[in-house]
């Protein structure tokens, strides 16, 4: 696997510098939202299942119920994989979040043969499970995986920041925003924080958990 991984801020820098000299827009944006985040997160099971538990509900009610899933110490496939649905439900996860944990549990992904994949390969192999969409999947790469070139095309804040930021009568669809972004590889995924970022300076609220 040749791909570019992000490490560093310095490596998210060098990003932004190639956006903005490739788009005079991008530059724009970059101009006004200041140093883009790094975002690197944990790789792993708990990771993932933490993004299922998040699905459809508030900031602080998957902040809550991830506590307890936690505390309970169901973060591991084996874990999940004993627990009984009650105590699941117990704990606050809906029969469909249960049965996408379970899923999970017992699709047997090798987490670190993931870092060895390609981005596409990595994407294909996560939505395989039950519960994990593109999103999600394209999520862990850019952030657990550290990809520098991926991007979240289904993304609403990232859809509605291309609009204004490009000047667009509609939000771009999936399929738009897949011909937007080729553009900005192979650094998409500093393209979408940059995107993110914009989007919080012109709504003033957060894009995503």
């Amino acid at each position: 696997m040749t791909e570019r991984i992000i490490e560093t801020l310095a490596d998210v820098e060098e990003g932004a510098e190639a956006l903005a000299a490739l788009c005079p827009r991008l530059g724009a944006a970059r101009a006004l939202c200041g140093e883009l985040p790094l975002r690197r997160k944990p790789e792993g099971f708990a990771e993932l299942l933490s993004a299922i538990v998040s699905q459809q509900v508030s900031v602080a009610s998957a902040n809550a119920i991830w506590g307890r899933v936690a505390a309970a110490g169901l973060t591991t496939p084996e874990a999940v994989a004993q627990a009984t649905e009650e105590s699941l439900r117990e704990l606050g996860l809906s029969r469909q979040k249960i049965r996408y944990a379970k899923a999970l549990a017992a699709a047997g992904i090798d987490f670190d043969g993931l870092r060895e994949m390609p981005s596409e390969a990595v994407i294909a192999r996560l939505t395989e499970v039950a519960g994990i969409g593109h999103w999600t999947a394209e999520i862990y790469a850019m952030f657990s995986l550290g990809r520098a070139d991926v991007f979240a095309h289904n993304d609403l804040a990232l859809q509605e920041a291309a609009r204004v930021l490009y000047g667009l009568e509609t939000r771009p669809k999936e399929r738009q925003m897949r011909e937007m972004a080729q553009a900005w590889s192979p650094w998409r995924s500093v393209a979408a924080r940059l995107l993110w970022a914009y989007y919080r300076v012109e709504k003033q609220r957060e894009g995503i958990r």
